[in-house]
């Protein structure tokens, strides 16, 4: 989840004093806007690592915004009086009125974390204080609120020469603390923590942006983007709404309308990157290829055949641009296990059996049992792909699948099932030589559709769909791994060492 936060975005201040000047603009007009409607809030949650802007952005908020309109409140230790009365009472208590803004420095998110990482939560503990969290939410977006949750982020290296920076200026040594370091200490506990937290409350109506916090500009614009895109969608669903049944009161048959906020803020956000300038160049000639395939086959066949396959299950999911290899992955992998011990699912258009079911059920239909393999060539992520591309999901659908992918992997894994998941990307140009190579082979024609070619013609929305994809749903126990895939064989390879790599792992442990 934090991959796409790490790639190092900057804008140049020329840049940024021109796009800062018309976004303050356009975030007061909202505003205004906002307050004259009086039919919601807006709630921005900061939190993130130290270091990494959160204190400015606040600042920059109040500065941009009226101030007057903006309820803004800092969170620390609970006072006496807070210690004596339920947790969170004292956010009920900071909440915006509708019309106005509310920015929260810290929030409901900031115990569970610390908790866990400091004071050993236990597992149930952090549990059910994220259940209590997420329905919170979920009770503040059905009564129209507006929820803009921002992650600030920085990479460990980075938040080391933040800190040290501040430090050394005698002007901003007093924003380091004893604490900060200790923090920074435990960065990758926390980072395993924060994310796992993340995870589990990213939700359709309440998604979290995770923003690089290394360069101020960036990280101004994106947060003033993320703010006025989530404002004027809120707005324009709250004016249709009032066409709809003459009420400007942010419903629209009984249904908050903030899934369309969510999904605009998300759009703000530059993930695109994670599939940029990746190493197309690199090759495999083959010769090395015939040995490493098949000392790479053999491990597998050697791992899939092991006694403690018993208590495990392996799951496997290819994704990627319409002739990206997939099925020339799949087939040298089943060429290494026992064909009594795997399945492979091709997954298609839904049938009306399946469209009747929760989007779900019918991928856990073909889940393996434990000893097995399932290969999925093509997978559950159609929805946030394919149907986020043509629009055959709403967006609050796919916008709230990838929390519901997320929890679902989660529980496979928690069964003991090894998730491998391989995007295997293409460029545009090695596309089109398959397509065509396609045409031209008889005993492949039956490859190439009319489909492939209109997919082709939105390859720009896939790319930044399937970024999204990567970007949410890469976890620890459910990683992404992008292969380079115009040298098929380089691809393979890696997607069987890969495997091999997870698989010896889990069976060991």
């Amino acid at each position: 989840m934090f991959e796409s936060a790490e790639l190092g975005h900057t804008v140049e201040d020329a840049k940024y004093e021109k796009e800062a000047s018309k976004l303050r603009a356009e975030l007061l007009e909202a505003q205004y806007e906002l307050l004259s409607d009086k039919s919601f809030p807006v709630i921005v949650l900061v939190n993130g690592v130290d270091g990494a802007g959160k204190g400015e952005t606040v600042n920059l908020l109040n500065e941009w915004l009226d101030p007057r309109h903006v309820r803004t409140r800092a969170f620390g230790p609970p006072t006496e009086s807070e210690r004596l009365r339920p947790e969170m009472w004292r956010f009920w208590r900071s909440l915006p009125p509708k019309g106005k803004i509310g920015v929260l420095f810290g929030s409901w998110y900031t115990n569970p974390i610390l908790g866990r990482v400091l004071d050993g939560m236990s597992d149930g503990k952090l549990a059910a204080d994220l259940d209590r969290v997420r329905t919170f939410e979920q009770m503040l977006v059905d009564d129209g609120a507006v929820l803009v949750k921002l992650w600030f982020h920085l990479s460990k290296k980075t938040q080391k020469k933040r800190l040290v920076s501040l430090e050394k200026d005698k002007l901003t040594r007093w924003r380091v603390t004893p604490q900060d370091w200790k923090n920074f200490a435990r960065y990758d506990r926390f980072r395993r923590v924060s994310e796992h937290v993340l995870h589990e409350t990213s939700t359709g109506a309440a998604p979290w942006l995770v923003i690089d916090g290394s360069n101020a500009n960036y990280r101004a614009l994106a947060v003033g983007r993320a703010l006025l895109a989530a404002i004027k969608a809120r707005l324009g669903a709250a004016r249709e709404a009032a066409k709809q049944n003459g009420k400007a009161n942010g419903k629209k048959n009984g249904a908050s309308a903030m899934p369309p906020a969510a999904v605009s803020m998300l759009r703000t956000l530059d993930t695109a990157g994670l599939l940029k300038n990746l190493p197309f160049e690199e090759r495999l000639s083959k010769q090395k290829y015939e040995v490493k395939i098949v000392k790479a086959q053999a491990k597998l066949g050697r791992l899939s055949r092991s006694p403690k396959m018993k208590k495990r299950a392996v799951v496997v999911v290819f994704e990627g641009m319409d002739a990206a290899g997939k099925g020339g992955a799949i087939r040298r992998i089943t060429q290494a296990v026992d064909a009594r011990h795997y399945s492979v699912i091709p997954i298609a258009a839904p049938t009306d059996e399946e469209r009747a079911q929760p989007y779900l059920w019918r991928f856990w239909r073909h889940l393996p049992r434990l000893g097995q393999f399932a290969i999925f060539d093509r997978s559950w992520y159609g929805r946030v792909l394919v149907e986020r591309v043509e629009g055959f999901a709403t967006e609050n659908a796919w916008s709230r699948a990838y929390h519901e992918i997320n929890a679902f992997e989660e529980e496979l894994a928690d069964s003991g099932i090894v998730i491998l998941k391989f995007w295997l990307a293409i460029t545009k140009e090695e596309q089109m030589k398959r397509f065509k190579e396609r045409e031209a082979t008889r005993h492949k024609q039956f490859k190439i559709t009319a489909e492939d070619w209109r997919n082709r013609r939105k390859w720009d929305d896939y790319v930044v769909a399937a970024s999204d994809m990567i970007a949410r749903t890469s976890t620890s126990y459910a990683p992404w791994t992008v292969l380079e895939a115009n040298d098929k064989h380089l691809a393979r390879v890696r997607a069987i060492d890969t495997l091999n790599a997870r698989l010896d792992d889990a069976l060991r442990g």
